[in-house]
């Protein structure tokens, strides 16, 4: 239990992470001057996005009555 609990916090802290990038990008997308600054900025959104989604596939299977029983 108390591994799960440790994962558990490791996926918020990398929530909050990438919650923290993924507002600093939407910011300088809004904020570009230029179509290729804009460009970047919403790739990094794209990218941080995607990222968030993966941690959350890897955290529910993870912490999935079926991951147990292949465990055990």
């Amino acid at each position: 239990m108390d591994e799960l609990t440790d994962l558990s916090r490791l996926f918020h802290r990398l929530n909050n992470q990438l919650g923290i990038i993924l507002a600093n990008a939407e910011l300088l997308e809004a904020k570009a001057t230029d179509e290729m600054s804009r460009s970047r900025a919403a790739q990094i959104v794209a990218s941080v996005l995607d990222a968030m989604s993966t941690a959350g596939e890897i955290r529910t299977d993870r912490e999935s009555p079926a991951s147990d029983a292949s465990h055990g």
